[in-house]
């Protein structure tokens, strides 16, 4: 079999999006990556849609890659290094996007490979959309060449940050489930136009095209949030009225609490 430049244990979502992303900006092509999943279904989606080879063994996909992604969850994580600490190269690199999962667990649980070098990451998944937000933090072996290689996978497809790995939990809070807090409050504000008439393809077009336009004057702003806030919010007014509303109900004390719950949580699964 030939040498993959790319191995994925872990067939789902986030790994679609990784392997979307490096095969559309041409980091790699389809030949130069493989798939493992136990889930036949993702396996055809690989094969089929991405052009990608998938087998069911991790072993099959970790003994001929040269960089190998771990993306399993994080219960699962003990048992998929088992299937892949005898056979994978001992010059490979390891990136990790499991929740909890530190890089000194992994670097135990492939010991008797010599010294791993493990990155680990966590990305989101608007990568699918070429829009990935990635921090990335090197385990204790981890060379600079190896975090660079790791950015270049996860810049295929988004930004990337490189941070020690004490504040991963804290990115997985931020930007890892962060999607989903935005998605919520679009939720509300769709349920919200509902009720006040709109048909719900009305109101989910008015509140999509206001996140993407909110979300582009964020990114491309040098103004803060609270500035770019306060050019919409006149005195007396309508947006003055809706914040009023939910400073008085603590919504914003309610989504830092929620942000620290998250990384709460990962700590957690980290033990």
């Amino acid at each position: 079999m030939a040498l993959y430049d790319l191995g994925i244990i872990g067939a789902g979502n986030m790994a679609e999006a990784i392997a979307r992303g490096v095969i559309r900006s041409a980091l790699l092509r389809p030949d130069q990556i493989i798939a493992a999943d136990v889930n036949p279904a993702r396996r055809q989606m690989f094969s089929e849609q991405l052009d990608v080879k998938a087998v069911e063994s991790n072993a099959d996909a970790a003994h001929y890659a040269r960089t190998l992604l771990l993306s399993v969850k994080p219960q699962h994580m003990a048992d998929a290094l088992a299937t892949v600490a005898g056979v994978m190269r001992p010059d490979a690199l390891v990136i990790s996007i499991a929740a909890g999962t530190t890089t000194e667990f992994i670097e135990h649980h492939l010991g008797g490979r010599g010294k791993p070098r493990v990155v680990r990451a966590m990305p989101n998944t608007p990568m699918l959309l070429g829009e990935g937000m990635t921090a990335v933090a090197p385990g204790a072996n981890a060379t600079p060449d190896d975090v660079g290689r790791a950015r270049r996978v996860f810049e295929s497809a988004g930004a990337v940050i490189e941070v020690d790995e004490s504040l991963i939990d804290a990115v997985t809070a931020v930007s890892g489930s962060g999607p989903a807090y935005f998605f919520y409050l679009a939720e509300q504000m769709i349920a919200a136009g509902e009720a006040m008439g709109f048909t719900p393809e009305q109101a989910r077009t008015l509140v999509a095209r206001t996140a993407v336009g909110a979300a582009k004057m964020l990114a491309e702003s040098t103004e803060s949030p609270q500035e770019l806030r306060r050019k919409v919010t006149s005195p007396g007014g309508t947006t003055e009225a809706a914040i009023r509303h939910m400073e008085s109900q603590r919504v914003g004390d309610a989504i830092r609490e929620a942000v620290r719950a998250a990384e709460r949580r990962g700590k957690e699964l980290s033990k």
